[in-house]
């Protein structure tokens, strides 16, 4: 996995980071702890400049959480726990679990935009209820970008600072990348697997259906 990462940034250089912390944040094939590192090791190395990677890693995360927050926006907590009713094997969660985050985000606000882009997964979900909520988007952005910015910097600074030992650090990076992948589908299949809505959620699903019926 690791290869693939480096070609792509070898070939598209910050364009490629870009690339890669977008698809990141809309499907989460390669997560940005191997992304920023390697991009960072890459400035070390001349290739780019530490700014440039910086810079088009916020973007690319930024871009990333915009349509997570329009899919929010466009359907509305109701909607979106009508979903999670009907779908909640597949996507792992139920209208209770949608109920709690859009509470969360209603305590904390912005400041759960912020922080939370520094919390691995938290980082593309609290997008949705932000959108939800309709957190007006110039907000969404700022906070967004501030709280990426922060995040890339920190991932890219890593690499940037181990410099010549990464390419050490590198060759243990492809396994585990690997390893984690596995350990995540394996995860997801355990939670699909055992995922079980609560009676209420059930209920008033139905209930819902059977007075958009009337």
């Amino acid at each position: 996995m690791d290869i693939f990462v480096n070609t792509l940034m070898e070939t598209l250089g910050p364009f490629g980071i870009a690339l890669l912390m977008f698809l990141e944040n809309i499907f989460p094939p390669i997560p940005s702890e191997l992304i920023m590192p390697l991009a960072g090791f890459e400035a070390a190395r001349g290739s780019m400049s530490l700014f440039a990677v910086i810079l088009s890693g916020t973007i690319g995360s930024l871009l990333g959480v915009v349509p997570w927050y329009y899919a929010g926006h466009w359907m509305g907590l109701r909607r979106t726990k009508k979903l999670a009713a009907r779908h909640g094997r597949w996507l792992t969660m139920g209208p209770q679990d949608v109920e709690r985050a859009n509470d969360w985000f209603a305590r904390h606000g912005s400041e759960a935009v912020l922080f939370g882009r520094l919390v691995p997964t938290v980082r593309t979900l609290i997008s949705v209820p932000a959108g939800i909520a309709h957190m007006p988007i110039w907000k969404f952005l700022l906070y967004s970008a501030i709280g990426s910015a922060i995040w890339t910097s920190l991932l890219a600074f890593a690499g940037y600072l181990l410099g010549s030992q990464y390419a050490e650090v590198q060759n243990y990076i492809g396994p585990v990348s690997n390893t984690v992948l596995v350990v995540l589908v394996l995860a997801y299949a355990y939670r699909v697997w055992t995922f079980s809505p609560h009676p209420e959620e059930t209920r008033d699903e139905i209930g819902d259906e059977s007075r958009g019926e009337r």
